[in-house]
């Protein structure tokens, strides 16, 4: 009987890229994958510790998968694990800590005795990554860069993940081909920062964009968080003469003040963001757009806050990611006087979370009626669920196997959760 393992994953884009990696090389040493919340041989839990939310949910991942298993191991790997390797240590039931790159090597610690062992790695290797067929995505994830020279004051992923690092051209093309072969129509290209992808690999990011956007068979292309100030014409040309990508960006905002840019140490001001987004919208005039932005930062005042709070209401942003300050260990903006009272900090979340389901709703009515593309992801009682080209989710009804199907949809009525429609 065959061993199994169980998979979590939390965080970014990247995180899941990395799982899906991992989890294709659990399946070809024999292992079956079963559901998280399943008795498991092996629970692998791959962290994130942006916020101290994140922090607290790899705490919890961690006590449901020693509870559920109690015989099988506990693997806790990726940023948390690289950042706080004592304190999951002392958790009941962790048998094996991996940092974010020797989680790549785990099957090499798997049948070691040792009670609990801990591997924190300081490498700076790349280490490739893509979903795979093992970890049941529809939508292809392809890290091509990993890591960040840039020291934002707020932010502990370069002291997680390291400095930039990235894959090649010629790999990352080769990569793209596997996914397309196994099956998939859309690939979402990867990283924390792959806006730095030139200087730090030396090639050009559009020239690995046309290569990716050259295999054949692929339909659907996609970049994950892009930074506004690596956003050039060029790139979006690039996009856009491939033909095939999606009516979606993800540019990072985090404050709509020029004085907390500065102190956060950001490289744009409000200015350039408000360009950057009406380049963008030039060249996809049917893009939607989504932000990360952080609210509660160190000494915000109401007037700071309301400076974020209309721009976001101004910009055509409509897929927003807040997330309320946390201190992060090492970081400038943890040492810094003036932090905001944590009741404050979640009334001003609830305002810019609620601003931003006003906009997604917005959005959602004004695409009623239209023509458009839909991959379908997953199948629920009967209706099948996925994403147009812009991020809205739509729901079909059929009695057709529309998983990983591309159709055209009519949107026919938004529901106020999700869009339905008509094949």
């Amino acid at each position: 009987m065959s061993k199994t393992v169980a998979f979590h994953t939390l965080g970014c884009r990247l995180n899941m890229s990395e799982t899906g990696q991992i989890a294709q090389g659990f399946v070809d040493r024999g292992y079956k994958v079963v559901s998280f919340g399943e008795t498991a041989d092996v629970t692998f839990l791959n962290t994130c510790t942006v916020t101290d939310g994140a922090d607290s949910s790899c705490r919890n991942l961690i006590r449901k998968s020693y509870k559920t298993s109690p015989e099988g191991k506990v693997v806790v790997a990726g940023c948390y694990a690289q950042m706080e390797a004592e304190n999951i240590k002392r958790m009941q039931g962790v048998d094996l800590i991996l940092g974010t790159n020797e989680k790549y090597k785990v099957f090499e610690y798997l049948d070691e005795d040792e009670d609990i062992q801990v591997k924190i790695d300081k490498s700076t290797e790349f280490w490739g990554a893509a979903t795979t067929e093992a970890d049941s995505h529809t939508r292809a994830f392809l890290k091509i860069q990993d890591g960040c020279n840039y020291i934002c004051s707020f932010c502990i992923i370069p002291f997680a993940r390291g400095r930039s690092r990235t894959i090649t051209v010629a790999n990352a093309k080769i990569e793209a081909e596997k996914l397309v072969q196994n099956g998939f129509k859309e690939i979402v290209l990867t990283g924390v920062n792959i806006g730095e992808y030139e200087s730090t690999s030396g090639e050009r990011l559009v020239d690995l964009v046309k290569a990716i956007a050259d295999v054949d068979g692929l339909k659907r292309l996609r970049l994950s968080s892009v930074e506004p100030n690596t956003i050039t014409r060029e790139l979006l040309e690039t996009l856009k003469e491939t033909g095939i990508y999606q009516d979606h960006f993800h540019i990072p905002m985090q404050s709509g003040c020029d004085e907390t840019l500065k102190s956060m140490r950001r490289k744009y001001d409000v200015d350039f963001y408000k360009k950057t987004i009406a380049m963008v919208r030039e060249y996809f005039p049917n893009t939607s757009i989504g932000a990360d932005i952080i609210i509660g930062y160190p000494g915000e005042t109401d007037q700071q806050f309301m400076q974020t709070f209309n721009l976001l209401r101004e910009l055509p942003i409509t897929h927003f990611h807040v997330f309320p300050y946390s201190k992060r260990k090492n970081t400038t903006a943890a040492k810094m006087d003036n932090h905001i009272q944590g009741s404050l900090k979640k009334e001003r979340v609830r305002t810019i979370i609620s601003l931003g389901e006003e906009k997604l709703i917005e959005a959602s009515k004004q695409s009623v009626g239209s023509i458009t593309e839909v991959l379908f992801e997953r199948e629920k009682d009967g209706f099948y669920h996925g994403h147009t080209s812009n991020y809205l989710k739509v729901r079909v009804k059929s009695d057709q196997n529309l998983k990983n199907e591309i159709r055209t949809v009519r949107v026919a009525e938004y529901t106020g959760t999700y869009l339905v429609g008509e094949l």
